[in-house]
């Protein structure tokens, strides 16, 4: 069937898969075939990784099979069109197969699914220490265990609602799901507890969130029509992602993810490697003004052969526990952890009376909230969090609290940050402890009629007789340590500089020193950032 496909008064035949999800997916392209004059049915296929349930991922033969079915009976032309969800599909279509058009992308970002009672607020993720959590997925896994190594990891197959009612059996403390699946769906999770991981904290599969519409290479009068249903700018984005998976030789048992958006401009790629799913995985950000070259680049910094710096320098103890210390141990780098600033409180009682009436409490560090909370605050139980970024969310959680926003998705300037907070706040009463003599960002954003609480909690002391360090990568948190360092020492020539925060890229802005800005401020961005540097 050539140019022939569609005629008048014609149907063409939709392949799809039989779950719930992919019916969904293949409705959703029949009624915008609809919308367009096309009209089309579906025909139900069954796939080997349909079949074959008692096999994890990486134990099936070969790749496709969620998609090699459908695309035989493409080429036999049984059928005329099949829907995929596209991280299913190899990197290369088969001989006289193409990939027509793509879809929106749904939100990427993936969902920890808890039963209520095996939540531990005070731990990352919100999942008991030790719990059991369900996945097929080896690049779940390995971030995962990078971000929590306590957790135990076993095996999930099914489609969603056979998924779900897994977890519902309590087969398991927690499941990972893709948040599109759910969403699509319309999936009602309120019996369990929700953490959702934004898509640049746990990288997805590559074209996660993406609908793949598939055709034969020669039926150009359908492509054509089929033009109207792409989204261009997703397929510039997405075939980033899949090429790095193809230079990889990479199918769905590897524990690679990759995400690419466009922000003001600049593609922005977020990659995540491991060998094997209980490998620490490397992770690297990288920014580009174009896609041409991009994931040759990001590709070229996983090259078994490439070189690290030997030794790096950092103004913050890093416990054993670390992500950074066990990012860069896995590299045999060495670690100079010292912090060059000591901090003291500056008050030691709270006003009852103005904390019963704080509607927020916004912290701007892990300090902040330390010595707050060592107060034992009196808050009303309906008072909200704010915190700037991961590191402030992670150190919120050792005392029992979620954060209700949390900074990090809405970029890396404290500006911004502070504007979307000022959208959520404004008008109410915010607490904020912080800093003696602290930049005030946020509560600049704020409007007139918000009734805003300095509480100066804690103030910063410079160490004195600080020396020097020759590790090759200096690594900044502040920039109060910034003074701290630069009052008795001066940069060697081949040092690398990495900042916290652009307050603290600033200070090397003043003496005209380049420095690297990790994209999240805290220890996965600035495993990340050493990960990305060239050596």
């Amino acid at each position: 069937m050539s140019n022939s496909t569609i005629h008048k008064n014609s149907k063409i035949i939709i392949g799809t898969r039989g779950s719930d999800l992919a019916l969904w997916q293949a409705n959703f392209v029949k009624d915008q075939l609809a919308a367009i004059g096309i009209e089309a049915e579906l025909k139900v296929i069954k796939t080997q990784g349909d079949k074959i349930l008692n096999l994890s991922f990486d134990k099936l033969e070969g790749k496709g099979f969620f998609t090699k079915e459908l695309e035989d009976e493409l080429i036999k032309g049984s059928i005329d069109l099949a829907v995929h969800s596209h991280k299913d599909l190899p990197t290369n279509s088969p001989e006289g197969l193409i990939i027509a058009a793509v879809s929106d992308r749904e939100d990427p970002a993936e969902l920890l699914l808890i039963l209520k009672d095996c939540v531990d607020l005070q731990q990352k993720l919100s999942i008991k220490f030790s719990g059991m959590v369900g996945t097929s997925s080896n690049r779940r896994k390995a971030q995962l265990l990078a971000l929590r190594p306590d957790l135990e990891i076993e095996e999930l197959r099914g489609n969603v609602p056979t998924r779900i009612q897994k977890l519902r059996d309590e087969n398991y403390d927690a499941i990972m799901i893709a948040k599109a699946g759910v969403h699509r769906l319309g999936i009602d999770l309120s019996e369990f507890h929700v953490e959702e991981l934004d898509p640049v904290e746990l990288i997805p599969a590559p074209a996660q969130g993406v609908l793949a519409i598939q055709i034969r290479e020669n039926d150009t009068n359908l492509f054509a029509k089929l033009q109207a249903l792409n989204n261009a700018d997703i397929q510039e984005q997405i075939a980033v992602e899949r090429k790095i998976l193809n230079m990889f030789d990479g199918g769905c048992h590897m524990p690679l993810g990759s995400y690419c958006r466009k922000d003001e401009g600049l593609y922005q790629v977020w990659t995540s490697k491991a060998n094997e799913g209980d490998e620490f995985p490397d992770r690297l950000f990288m920014e580009s003004k174009t896609t041409t070259g991009l994931a040759e680049k990001v590709v070229s910094k996983f090259a078994p052969d490439r070189k690290f710096p030997k030794n790096i320098f950092i103004t913050r103890e890093l416990p054993e526990t670390s992500y950074l210390r066990r990012a860069l141990q896995k590299h045999s780098i060495e670690i100079e952890d010292r912090s060059l600033i000591k901090t003291f409180a500056t008050i030691n009682k709270l006003d009852p009376y103005i904390l019963k009436r704080v509607e927020w409490v916004f912290f701007s560090s892990k300090n902040a909230i330390e010595y707050f909370f060592k107060l034992d605050p009196p808050l009303s139980k309906h008072a909200k969090f704010g915190v700037l970024g991961r590191a402030s969310e992670d150190a919120l959680r050792l005392h029992g609290k979620i954060a209700d926003f949390n900074g990090e998705g809405e970029g890396i300037d404290t500006a911004d940050i502070a504007e979307n907070f000022a959208k959520l706040a404004n008008g109410s009463t915010i607490l904020f402890p912080g800093a003696k003599d602290s930049l005030r960002t946020v509560q600049k954003a704020l409007s007139s009629e918000t009734k805003i609480i300095d509480l100066p909690i804690y103030e910063t002391v410079m160490d004195e007789g600080i020396k020097q360090s020759y590790a090759e990568v200096l690594i900044f948190t502040s920039p109060s340590n910034v003074e701290a360092y630069f009052v008795d020492n001066l940069l060697e020539p081949d040092q690398q500089v990495i900042c916290i925060g652009k307050s603290t890229g600033k200070k090397f802005d003043e003496m005209g020193v380049k420095y690297t800005l990790p994209y999240s401020p805290d220890e996965i961005g600035l495993a990340e950032a050493v990960f990305g540097l060239d050596y």
